[in-house]
């Protein structure tokens, strides 16, 4: 198969819509299969660093998100009783010049439907109530077999459908994701109902066996916060389950009163377990390809979930573009597998750092962050200019 004419997507999150679009924008004819009753994202943000950002701005996007997102001045970690400063890296129009992209805070929903909208210009065929029940390599091609009956046939599936994929399911055999051990409360605030003033970055509080990120949205209108906790007795495999927020002001109480008082204005909020993933032996076999959670699921301690996808999207397309489809999902694969490693160990190291792993000598690493950070900033940005430096739209 040497031109690929048709592509079928499982999973219409960030990672399947932009693998959609950049396919698309291409010519190439695209399906999407998404086994949601309605397009639509729960009410969370995203942090879009510069190595995501200037995927989306080269996808044609960036008029539609100016006015949706937040460009925060700081990246920084606090301490969850002081509130002193461990770390504050600029971002905001320095890292903008620095790495050639923008770092944007944007919430999930209004990213999803500025793509799911370019998609649907460019002809992409959404198919709603889509839940894949598996999938048949065929001389020609593949078909996706849907659980209604239907099917989908294509030259090329990719499997886009999250931590549960039933594609990778089926391409490496059944394993469950493992519990790290950890959960998370994600909610949105209106600015007009805190009385607290939240500083303009993306903020860290580290503290004993938990973290709390804050920043704002949708150009400072919003507050988005994630709280994470770590708990040995959660089961449930729902992502999108509704949280007590009674029980999250208890987790954090003590906590500095800009933490506290965030929070007690949180009329709500989602609930979901943290689940990791070993690295997989390969991302594809003949026609079928994996992409973002599928392949690599993210802990959310470097903000890398969605830019990881949305870089695996550009760089499949890419090679898909210029490769027969064997050859470029090879190509996908060695390009994208070792930087999404390192990027998930990076981001499960964080978790000891942000949770002041080892007691006094936790909270002394955060302290050696403080005066690395003050001597000799360079050190840190390096770690930053890893991430957000790496441009996948240069080849």
């Amino acid at each position: 198969m040497d031109q690929l004419k048709r592509v079928v997507i499982a999973g219409a999150g960030i990672g399947g819509l932009t693998a959609a679009l950049a396919l698309a924008k291409q010519g190439v004819d695209v399906v999407v299969c998404e086994q949601a009753s309605q397009l639509g994202e729960v009410g969370a943000g995203l942090q879009v660093s510069p190595n995501a950002s200037r995927v989306l701005i080269k996808l044609g996007l960036a008029d539609a998100l100016k006015s949706k997102v937040f460009e925060p001045d700081y990246a920084s970690i606090r301490d969850y009783r002081s509130g002193e400063y461990y770390l504050k890296a600029p971002l905001g129009k320095g890292a903008e010049i620095q790495y050639r992209a923008p770092y944007w805070h944007v919430h999930r929903a209004d990213l999803h439907a500025i793509l799911a909208e370019a998609c649907q210009v460019h002809g992409v065929d959404i198919l709603l109530n889509a839940t894949v029940s598996g999938y048949q390599q065929e001389q020609a091609g593949v078909v996706l077999q849907l659980q209604d009956g239907r099917s989908v046939q294509a030259d090329l599936l990719i499997g886009a459908d999250g931590i549960h994929s039933a594609v990778r399911t089926q391409l490496l055999g059944p394993e469950k994701p493992t519990f790290m051990g950890q959960v998370a409360w994600r909610g949105v605030i209106p600015v007009e109902a805190l009385s607290v003033n939240v500083k303009p970055e993306a903020c860290v509080w580290a503290g004993p066996g938990k973290h709390l990120v804050t920043y704002y949205l949708r150009g400072g209108q919003d507050v988005n916060f994630v709280a994470v906790e770590e708990r040995s007795d959660w089961r449930s495999e729902s992502w999108r389950e509704e949280g007590d927020v009674a029980q999250l002001r208890r987790a954090f109480a003590g906590w500095h009163s800009d933490v506290t008082d965030l929070l007690a204005a949180a009329k709500s909020s989602f609930l979901w377990s943290l689940n990791g993933r070993a690295e997989l032996p390969t991302w594809h076999d003949e026609g079928v390809v994996l992409l973002g959670d599928a392949c690599h699921p993210m802990l959310p301690f470097m903000a890398q979930g969605a830019a990881m996808a949305i870089e695996d999207a550009y760089v499949l397309a890419d090679q898909l573009s210029q490769n027969a489809v064997s050859t470029a999902l090879m190509n996908y694969e060695a390009i994208r597998k070792p930087r999404a490693t390192k990027i998930q160990q990076m981001s499960a190291a964080n978790a000891g750092l942000y949770h002041m792993h080892g007691g006094l000598f936790g909270k002394a690493k955060l302290k050696g962050l403080q005066m690395v950070t003050a001597v000799a900033p360079n050190l840190i940005q390096s770690k930053l200019d890893f991430v957000f430096g790496h441009d996948v739209t240069q080849g």
